[in-house]
């Protein structure tokens, strides 16, 4: 995984063209994930957890019966890094599994 930098206001731009799904509020990129049933959504959250783990970068997770909402920002660097935007790509891979 990336090292945590914040990132300019630029460098956010253009990576967040390259997030179909994903929207920015302020510090923080976010998606809701929706899932044939409950089942399928805890499925998603399990592979999320691990995914997470492994990257030692972890998202805000909402869970909604189907809908799964992720919210990402890197804390210690008091906004957005890469990080951020490698482990969104890696949770939108997992939803399409």
């Amino acid at each position: 995984m990336t090292e945590s930098k914040k990132l300019k206001v630029t460098e956010i731009s253009l990576r967040m063209k390259a997030l179909v799904s994903w929207k920015r509020k302020g510090a923080v990129i976010h998606r809701c994930y929706e899932f044939k049933d409950f089942v399928q959504a805890m499925k998603f959250v399990t592979a999320v957890a691990r995914a997470a783990e492994s990257a030692r970068h972890h998202p805000d997770i909402d869970i909604r019966w189907n809908r799964v909402t992720l919210a990402l920002s890197t804390h210690d660097v008091g906004g957005l890094s890469a990080k951020d935007f490698d482990l969104a790509v890696v949770f939108d891979r997992l939803a399409s599994r």
